[in-house]
């Protein structure tokens, strides 16, 4: 079923070294309402489809100079003219010409004599084509513009509203801190918690949406090389030491381990956790930690908190090294403090 087209809206350039058969033709398309251009030669045809830039190409192949095969391979050597469709027009009807014809470009054949309302039919087909096209290319450049417009206005959200949401998630992370439960009660304690909990998933899903939009919109780089991971190994036990206690001290409800890092060093890998949470205690030297993108500043006697979903790396200081404890448990675990839970003799 073919497209429906405003036949005025499209050209087609007849070439036929007989002048009739360019004015028979131009007639009957003439009346069908399509632009008209005539070329008498190969070379003419070549010369008018850069002037005319038609839509589609007529084209006889029995011609002198140049064939009407010789035109073809022209016109799909050239980037600019290899999508313009082409009808032969011929009265070789061999299995090989027909072949030749489909090899060079050709899109249809209409043999001489020709029937006018064949003619029409297969002028009007190939048109249609053209017109879908166009309107696909159209609708895709459409949707590319709406794709683009979407992702930089997810950038813009992104980025907004990911810095206010990381304040109020370090805002909840001293409460939790500073404001445990015998403070202000076990149901206070849990929404609090809750409240953290939520936060950092929607920090989290901002901070993804944000990365996603700048490798939409190509302001994130993926930059491949190839890594000896023996050497990233062995660079890794180098400089991040660490002591696992809780195997040694034959710990059920904990996990403790004591860091170092030389100056200048960093934990080579960014964690987060499932459940645990983290209490971490600065023994000795500086550094710092980053925590979802927020930087702070550590110094010995330093003690912070880390929930479960928060995202974080140490470092120690460029002139110094940092020793730190590591305490991980499962949030909420702890049903009750010593007030509460410790046994006087």
């Amino acid at each position: 079923m073919n497209m429906e087209i405003n036949p005025s809206e499209y050209k087609i350039l007849i070439v036929d070294d007989v002048m009739s058969n360019v004015l028979l033709l131009k007639v009957l398309l003439t009346n069908e309402k399509f632009a008209i251009a005539t070329a008498s030669n190969g070379r003419q045809a070549l010369e008018q489809v850069e002037k005319e830039n038609p839509d589609l190409v007529l084209l006889d192949v029995m011609m002198p100079d140049m064939s009407g095969f010789e035109v073809a391979q022209h016109l799909k050597s050239n980037p600019n003219t290899a999508d313009i469709p082409i009808i032969f027009l011929t009265a070789l009807n061999s299995t090989a010409d027909i072949v030749k014809g489909f090899q060079v470009g050709a899109n249809d054949f209409i043999s001489k004599p020709f029937n006018k309302e064949e003619l029409i039919i297969r002028v009007t087909h190939q048109i249609s084509l053209v017109a879908a096209k166009r309107l696909i290319l159209s609708k895709t450049e459409e949707l590319q513009r709406t794709i683009a417009g979407r992702d930089k206005l997810y950038s813009v959200i992104a980025h907004d509203l990911r810095s206010p949401m990381g304040s109020i998630k370090m805002v909840l992370n001293m409460l939790i801190l500073n404001l445990p439960s015998e403070k202000i009660g076990a149901e206070m304690y849990e929404l609090l918690t809750m409240a953290n909990q939520t936060t950092e998933d929607v920090f989290s899903l901002l901070d993804n949406l944000l990365k996603w939009t700048k490798s939409q919109i190509g302001k994130l780089n993926v930059v491949y090389q190839d890594v000896d991971l023996v050497e990233v190994t062995d660079g890794v036990i180098e400089i991040f030491s660490r002591v696992e206690l809780h195997e040694v001290l034959e710990l059920t409800g904990a996990e403790v381990s004591v860091n170092n890092l030389p100056a200048g060093a960093g934990v080579p890998f960014v964690h987060a956790h499932k459940e645990n949470e983290e209490i971490y205690g600065v023994l000795e030297g500086a550094g710092s930690v980053t925590i979802d993108g927020e930087e702070i500043e550590l110094a010995a006697g330093d003690w912070l908190r880390i929930s479960p979903a928060a995202h974080r790396q140490f470092r120690a200081a460029s002139d110094s090294g940092i020793a730190y404890v590591c305490i991980q448990v499962k949030q909420g675990s702890l049903n009750a403090f010593t007030a509460d839970d410790a046994i006087m003799f």
